[in-house]
């Protein structure tokens, strides 16, 4: 009787917050269902990393490959060029995005006036929001071969020009020069609210003991900052697998003399479902590329909850 009992009250208590909360459900109904339809039901399509995918027979009906298509993937030469390169590039994004939105942040904080603060926010903040097109045309203006910004300043002063679109050596600091410009904005101003965040008697108090202004960033600022980090920095290596399409794709141009430096797990599956056509493979290194970056979440998560539980993520 008593667990009948049981299950009765909790009935209850579930019907009780239902009628209670009704308009909160209602509101959060439109963003389930387009998480549902954009992203677990086209899961179905994992199915295709293991068929010879066939139009004319359909999904269901094309052959079963097995790993046949991820086996192919890895005895290529793109394999090991598309891993290093997404996951270098990766790695430094986060490290110098990190240290730089880190920087920027504390630096905002300094700004007494409020009118003046506000214009350097949006300012920072301003290249985030402008469309990867937009920034690809802006690089184009710095390198193009004939009219570009650099190249004339290279003639002024008797020096040779350079074809820009046809040296990948240059790319991996370009990349990580426009990467840092247009992205490290957002992180900035999440960073700066926690810093607003910080109760001032911590910093009053320590001016009173006579600390410096190094002193209190170290010990007070930082500190504060540091969950904050923790978390943006799992949520990053959960998607080191993943990189910036419009990035890697748009700013240099599709260029093919470029390809060992900017070709990464993305550009990659576009390419083979686009140009080739191979949709097994493509499939393949999509499937790769998700289990590859949700291990990565799980196994950052479980070395920060056994160093500190209070900072992880789950």
């Amino acid at each position: 009787m008593g667990h009948r009992d049981n299950g009765k009250k909790r009935q209850l208590m579930v019907i009780k917050n239902i009628k209670r909360y009704w308009p909160m459900y209602v509101m959060a109904f439109p963003g389930i269902a387009y998480l549902i339809i954009n992203n677990y039901i086209p899961m179905g399509g994992v199915v295709l990393a293991f068929k010879n995918y066939n139009v004319r027979q359909g999904i269901w009906k094309s052959p079963w490959a097995g790993f046949g298509n991820f086996q192919y993937l890895f005895k290529t030469e793109d394999a090991f060029i598309i891993t290093r390169n997404t996951v270098l590039y990766n790695l430094v994004f986060i490290i110098i995005g990190t240290a730089l939105s880190v920087f920027i942040s504390i630096l905002l904080n300094e700004i007494l006036n409020k009118f003046c603060s506000k214009i350097y926010q949006t300012t920072i903040l301003l290249p985030y929001l402008i469309s990867i097109v937009v920034v690809s045309y802006i690089v184009y203006a710095f390198l193009s071969m004939d009219t570009g910004l650099i190249n004339k300043f290279l003639e002024g002063i008797g020096k040779d020009t350079v074809l820009w679109y046809n040296e990948a050596k240059f790319w991996p600091y370009i990349l990580i020069l426009v990467y840092c410009w247009k992205s490290f904005g957002f992180n900035t101003i999440i960073y700066y609210a926690v810093i607003v965040g910080i109760d001032t008697n911590l910093f009053e108090a320590a001016m009173v003991d006579g600390a410096s202004k190094i002193k209190q960033i170290i010990h007070i600022t930082l500190p504060s900052l540091k969950p904050t980090v923790i978390v943006m920095t799992i949520l990053a290596i959960g998607r080191i697998f993943y990189s910036d399409f419009g990035l890697f794709y748009q700013v240099p141009m599709d260029s093919g003399a470029l390809y060992s430096a900017t070709n990464v797990i993305d550009t990659y599956v576009y390419r083979a479902l686009f140009y080739i056509g191979d949709y097994g493979m493509s499939a393949a290194a999509s499937l790769y590329q998700s289990v590859v970056g949700f291990l990565l979440v799980v196994g950052a998560n479980a070395l920060v909850r056994k160093l500190d539980a209070d900072n992880a993520l789950f």
